[in-house]
């Protein structure tokens, strides 16, 4: 495929999914905002040769459709893994005739991983020191700390095993030499540098920009950490990674890359970072973050640097994450026997919901394969794990639901595990990194037919409802400031008593369709803390009873949604209206 973003811009250009934009654009929120209205209405990616600011031209929205991912990737890396999987008992133990078999599976893993390339486009140009202000990062919402680096590929090496992590985590730039590093608690690059701080050593880091765009596949992959990350974006190019080594540095550089970003994060340093709209559609907070000190910036002589805008599904990031789900899908029931397919679903910023359709050939089975999954790498910072043992479409929400919903039996089949570790930017459980989990379990035969429709009356306390989807029931009323424990009293309302789940909104009409209902109610709720029921006692843990009430109301110490500038939207509109529009235009 494409061996850096260049090529990948050429097949873009030639397929009409490329606009090139000459007029001037600030990366103070205005091209974030043009990116935003574009994308959703399902248009170009955009090429910004001028950016106020900065001598960098700007590219954006890069995957936001299915067709520039498929441009991006192609089918191959899909049929690869497909192949990959099926061969895998036939070739563990090798034998030689089940490896002769498997000669094209053979040649290509042969052609995985890296290589070394003398020529080193990637360091054309050494700024240092580094002038990171110059680099054209956006500032995408108003409350956003400052610009941030928004696609960066950022690669260490695990002090003792020198294994490497290439991940992407947000950089936020302080001034010329100095940005923040936004590592989360469960990913490779902190663990890499607790390791290092444990000694009171400052960790070296690489921050690339560009390259192929399997490098920025990969780094977003939720890969286990025995997976290198340079080796599944060879497998997904289709051949060895050039790297090179540049005087005076210890970690290899990408040839083809944009941008390498060098330096060191220091041992025991701290610094506000944030806030930030992020991929749940709210600001995460500012926190004290690792500081980057940042050496010298290496580029192509001709640079482009390519960023993205996250914020309310759908945008880009869903696209890039219903491929990644796609390509790794097969290998789940290889690291999880019993688990035969697995769905995280974008609507909900992915950790949020995850859907599970696992063996159950005991009673407790489908129990063992949840603890399974919620122990595997990132799928342990999963809220809420639905499973069934029905041959359901588990990326299709309404199926799994329907299934779950009318076999489980809430006395036994629902668990809240509170006092979790959770994704560092889900807020709904109180403080930083904290939550719980639930565990919804819906197999053998059906309990229940589920309701369709509204019941005849309601309490008067009620506002608007809606049929969500069969057996859940979202139901506007007061704010949680006026009424923070309504959820036990609706729980006790006998017209309800048929309905499995009823949720708990602010405003009914928000629920516009299946993105904006799942976005609402699991983003919002923390499952110790706002879910009511009836409950019988038991000996350890309650035994709870229809219906099942979500309280997905906005709540204090919640951060606030993302929402555009309001003169910025209007500018963009009055001024960069046309442009928009023939960027949706085929």
């Amino acid at each position: 495929m494409h061996r850096n973003l260049r090529e990948f811009l050429e097949v873009l250009r030639r397929e009409g999914e490329l606009l090139e934009i000459e007029e001037p654009v600030d990366p103070y929120l205005e091209a974030a905002e043009i990116h935003r209205q574009v994308i959703a209405q399902g248009g170009r990616a955009l090429y910004f040769h001028r950016v106020k600011g900065s001598p960098f031209p700007l590219v954006t929205n890069l995957f936001g459709t299915a067709r520039r991912v498929e441009l991006a990737f192609g089918g191959r890396p899909e049929r690869l893994v497909r192949e990959m999987a099926s061969a895998a008992e036939e070739l563990l133990p090798p034998r030689w005739s089940a490896l002769w078999g498997r000669r094209g599976l053979l040649k290509e893993v042969a052609r995985a991983g890296v290589r070394r390339s003398r020529d080193l486009p990637v360091a054309q140009v050494v700024n240092s020191p580094p002038g990171l202000r110059k680099l054209p990062a956006l500032t995408c919402w108003p409350e956003d700390g400052g610009p941030f680096l928004t696609q960066p590929l950022v690669y260490t090496e695990h002090p003792d095993t020198g294994r490497h992590n290439l991940g992407m985590y947000r950089v936020q730039i302080f001034d010329d030499d100095t940005a923040g590093m936004h590592w989360q608690i469960h990913k490779g690059g902190g663990f890499h540098h607790h390791v290092a701080e444990s000694r009171g050593e400052a960790l070296p880091v690489t921050v690339f920009l560009g390259g192929p765009p399997a490098l920025t596949a990969a780094a977003v992959a939720p890969l286990p950490e025995v997976v290198p990350e340079l080796l599944l974006a060879s497998l997904i190019l289709g051949d060895k990674i050039p790297v090179g080594r540049w005087a005076g540095w210890d970690h290899p550089l990408i040839a083809e890359a944009e941008f390498a970003l060098i330096g060191r994060v220091p041992a025991g340093v701290r610094r506000l970072e944030g806030p930030f709209g992020d991929h749940y559609g709210y600001y995460s907070l500012a926190h004290p973050f690792p500081v980057f000190q940042v050496e010298a910036v290496l580029h192509r002589r001709d640079a482009l640097f390519p960023a993205t805008v996250v914020g309310k599904p759908k945008q880009e990031d869903y696209f890039l994450g219903e491929f990644l789900q796609r390509l790794l899908a097969p290998l789940f029931p290889l690291a999880m026997p019993g688990v035969k397919d697995l769905w995280t679903f974008a609507e909900t910023g992915f950790h949020p919901l995850c859907a599970a359709v696992v063996r159950d050939s005991y009673e407790g089975e489908a129990l063992v394969h949840g603890f399974r999954i919620l122990g595997e790498g990132q799928l342990s910072l999963t809220k809420c794990l639905f499973l069934t043992d029905q041959a359901v479409d588990v990326r299709d929400y309404r199926q799994v639901f329907q299934a779950v919903l009318e076999r489980l039996d809430p006395a036994k089949d629902l668990y809240v595990i509170p006092d979790t570790p959770m994704d560092t930017l889900d807020y709904t459980g109180g403080r930083l990194n904290h939550g719980s989990k639930s565990l919804w379990i819906g197999t053998g035969k059906p309990r229940r037919a589920l309701p369709t429709s509204l019941p005849g009356t309601l309490p008067s306390y009620f506002g608007g409802a809606t049929v969500f989807l069969p057996g859940v029931i979202f139901i506007e009323v007061e704010s949680f400031e006026q009424n923070p424990t309504l959820g036990s009293k609706v729980a006790l309302e006998k017209e309800l008593a048929d309905w499995p789940v009823v949720v708990l909104v602010d405003d009914v009409k928000e629920i516009r369709d299946g993105t904006t209902g799942l976005w609402t109610w699991f983003t919002r709720f923390d499952p110790a803390r706002d879910l009511y029921a009836r409950t019988r006692p038991g000996r350890h843990r309650p035994a709870y009873q229809f219906p099942l009430v979500i309280d997905a109301r906005m709540k204090p110490g919640y951060p606030g949604e993302v929402e555009p500038d309001p003169e910025v939207a209007q500018k963009v509109d009055r001024e960069w209206g046309r442009m928009v529009a023939a960027a949706v235009r085929r």
